[in-house]
């Protein structure tokens, strides 16, 4: 089957998500959404086929849907259906579908879950800014651990979190980080979140972070909570805000990071997971 995604050349992840695309050789389908919106069924079984909900296909920004009411927890996804037919830009972009399954795709490097093909060492962001691929690895990954113990992070509760951790790279192969989640239902920790000394400095954490929130938000989460007492200036500009440890949810006081691991001096910051 071709490649197809859907596209609104005026949204920064659709032109980097196509731009990666086209630069690994593959020529899609192209389809503008807005101008040529889907028919109902399209529209459902594409969502359905990404394993999500109508409501978190949801486009907000930049449409009409606060004017038409749509946070309204009443409304039923076929409600939902129904206003994005009436209104293609709310619907969320861009949705990719290849031979591997379909997602929509945001942040850019989820498109990497469904193409299998060599994709070109030098490949960045259509502006220049760099890109990083995950792979989820063990609590117990030696190169994790060395990682966490000489950034001074907790290792000590890896195993017993049951938090999923992930290592980075760019995509000529270059090791970029760690990251990790630990899952609370509707709430997750972030944690163990290095860039790798060597690659500071190149903007990565503003790729590792966002591709880390969105395996949280495919997991349930729809907050996202960390801990940090050396780079909370860092985690400002990734969108966390920093709050008191009184509005913690029960289940982020229970983990050990949280009660016993970090000092009292870390910051506790939160943010909502959006896509």
């Amino acid at each position: 089957m071709r490649l197809v995604i859907w596209h609104n050349p005026e949204c920064g992840t659709s032109r980097n998500v196509l731009h990666i695309l086209q630069a690994c050789a593959l020529d899609p389908q192209i389809v503008l959404y807005r101008e040529t919106p889907p028919d109902r069924e399209t529209l459902a079984r594409t969502i359905s086929d990404a394993g999500m909900s109508v409501r978190d296909c949801l486009r907000r920004k930049g449409t009409p849907y606060d004017a038409m009411g749509l946070d309204d927890p009443g409304l039923s996804g076929d409600d939902l259906l129904d206003a994005m037919l009436r209104e293609p830009v709310l619907i969320n972009r861009p949705f990719v579908r290849t031979g591997l399954g379909v997602a929509l795709c945001r942040p850019a490097e989820v498109v990497f879950d469904l193409i299998d093909v060599p994709v070109p060492s030098d490949l960045t962001r259509s502006n220049g800014a760099a890109l990083a691929r995950d792979k989820r690895i063990g609590p117990d990954d030696p190169q994790l651990v060395a990682a966490l113990e000489t950034e001074a992070l907790p290792v000590s509760d890896l195993a017993s979190s049951g938090a999923i951790f992930f290592s980075y790279a760019t995509p000529d192969g270059k090791p970029a980080g760690f990251g990790g989640f630990q899952p609370l239902g509707e709430d997750a920790l972030i944690r163990s979140v290095v860039v790798s000394p060597d690659r500071r400095g190149q903007g990565l954490s503003k790729a590792i972070v966002p591709l880390l929130l969105r395996r949280a938000f495919d997991a349930g989460a729809r907050m996202a909570w960390l801990l940090t007492d050396t780079a909370p200036g860092a985690f400002e500009k990734l969108g966390f805000a920093g709050v008191d440890r009184s509005e913690a949810p029960k289940a982020l006081r229970a983990t050990e990071e949280f009660s016993t691991l970090c000092p009292d001096s870390a910051v506790l910051m939160r943010k909502a997971i959006a896509l």
